[in-house]
């Protein structure tokens, strides 16, 4: 057979397989552009209240109210608003602001250790009553934080706690729904045969949860202290309740009683911009805490898959 024909048998089967090929339909990309839309549909609704806040931190009370909410004012006012705000009453602020960081990181803490005991607890062992409270701890999750505030209360006034950091703290120490997050990671985090080899070398219980267990946890951890942190630091109605004193309030309190009392007075002295700036101010410890601990996270995720 000579190299004509055989390109004469080779060559339309081909151009055939290619021409069809450019008509044939390939739902898979219909579909990743679909979800390739939808992602950045969350993104901006993520990141826009974002960027307004920070445009919004630029601008006087005039510019704020007079020109468009998504881009800058002509005359940028960041660095009269942070003066403002670090020296109204005294740089207030600041207290506000550490009070806010030592409730946030405190509780966070807190909640984290005692969840994960908890969620071992139920993950690793066998015990009368186990079915019962761990469907009251999902239970819990259901219950708005608001139909609570008010027996909490009343029960932090008979023990003499309200108007103390502690009354913010103690509430934020039960997080239900990261005791059913530890419960579910611990299960599948920790072998049972890791567990038993432990017992077998002499170890103890509180010794087996302490040096192994946690150590295994270090991704729900991590999750747990976000969730926490982040509930804790935006808590606005329990510290409401709670305290009284200007100088234990947090942020979310202090700066709403700020804009509260400069508004009390007709508007005359409204400080719109002065309380966005403190709100953007606020949030950037969050961002600072999440992209900190973020490798810790990625990290830990990524030795689970390999141990697995």
């Amino acid at each position: 057979m000579t190299v004509t024909e055989t390109r004469t048998l080779v060559t339309p089967g081909t151009s055939r397989r290619r021409r069809g090929g450019s008509r044939h339909y390939d739902p898979s990309r219909r579909r990743s552009m679909l979800l390739t839309v939808l992602l950045w549909l969350c993104a901006l609704y993520f990141i826009l209240p974002l960027w307004w806040l920070f445009v919004s931190s630029t601008k006087d009370n005039s510019a704020l109210f007079s020109t468009f909410g998504l881009w800058f004012a002509p005359e940028l006012s960041l660095w009269d608003n942070l003066q403002t705000l670090f020296t109204i009453r005294g740089g207030i602020f600041i207290r506000w602001m550490l009070n806010t960081v030592v409730y946030s990181t405190v509780s966070a803490f807190g909640a984290t250790l005692l969840a994960a005991m908890a969620g071992y607890a139920f993950a690793k062992y066998e015990f009368p009553g186990k079915k019962v409270l761990f469907s009251a701890t999902l239970g819990a999750v259901m219950i708005p934080l608001t139909a609570l505030a008010l027996p909490t209360y009343l029960l932090f006034s008979q023990a003499g706690l309200t108007d103390t950091p502690w009354a913010v703290i103690i509430p934020s120490l039960v997080s239900p729904f990261g005791v059913y997050l530890m419960r579910v990671y611990a299960a599948d985090a920790i072998p049972d045969t890791l567990i038993e080899a432990a017992r077998v070398d002499g170890a103890g219980e509180f010794r087996i949860f302490w040096q192994v267990g946690l150590r295994l946890l270090g991704p729900g951890l991590v999750t747990v202290f976000l969730f926490s942190l982040v509930a804790t630091w935006n808590n606005y109605f329990l510290p409401l309740i709670m305290l009284n004193t200007s100088d234990l309030y947090p942020i979310t309190v202090g700066l709403a009683q700020l804009q509260a009392a400069a508004s009390a007075g007709g508007g005359t002295q409204a400080l719109f911009s002065t309380v966005i700036t403190g709100s953007f101010v606020s949030i950037i410890p969050l961002i600072i805490a999440f992209l900190f601990l973020q490798r810790y996270w990625q990290s830990g995720l990524a030795t689970g898959s390999v141990k697995g």
